[in-house]
């Protein structure tokens, strides 16, 4: 009726029709996979922590060596945690840290920040021992990052259902802020 009181023309074409996108069933795989997030962007972890009750577990000195591997340990242990506790606050992911405990001269007083669990491994067990069972402990379906380089590590916590992640994604992951 307003169409007819106004004198204005049929329509033709629905303003819907004229957006640019890619209807059902036009789009192929590899533009699907032109769309996924690489391996190493930290985008990608931010998705997995924002997944509900999201466990990561970090193998401590894996990532502190490969930032910044000319600090001193204690200052390494230091920056990282101290990363990781903003992380936590930001996510309210559950965060792990486990440090190999063989390299320490001493046992190590350590207030643990924030939001973080520090584990360090016990005499004779590593830390990515350390890690493994930390992922085997987790029940089934629940989602468990792990943040390392070390490829036996990566590959076992996959086997176990972990969803590995390269160390150096982490850093720049907490290098964002």
């Amino acid at each position: 009726g307003l169409r007819r009181e106004l004198a204005l023309p049929p329509v033709s074409v629905r303003p819907a029709e004229t957006v640019d996108a890619v209807e059902p069933g036009r789009m192929t795989p590899k533009d699907i996979a032109a769309r996924a997030l690489s391996e190493h962007d930290p985008a990608i972890l931010d998705q997995l922590l924002a997944l509900p009750q999201a466990h990561l577990v970090v193998d401590g000195y894996n990532v502190t060596k490969t930032g910044y591997p000319q600090m001193p340990l204690e200052k390494q242990r230091l920056r990282l945690l101290g990363q990781l506790s903003q992380l936590a606050a930001q996510t309210g992911a559950e965060v792990t840290c486990v440090f190999d405990g063989a390299e320490l001269a001493a046992p190590v007083l350590l207030a643990p920040p924030r939001g973080v669990r520090v584990l360090f491994s016990k005499p004779g067990v590593t830390a990515d021992e350390l890690i493994r069972q930390l992922v085997r402990a987790e029940p089934p379906g629940r989602p468990v990052i792990v943040a390392s380089t070390d490829r036996e590590v990566a590959d076992g916590v996959a086997r176990a259902g972990a969803r590995p992640v390269a160390s150096l994604v982490l850093l720049k992951r907490l290098s964002r802020g």
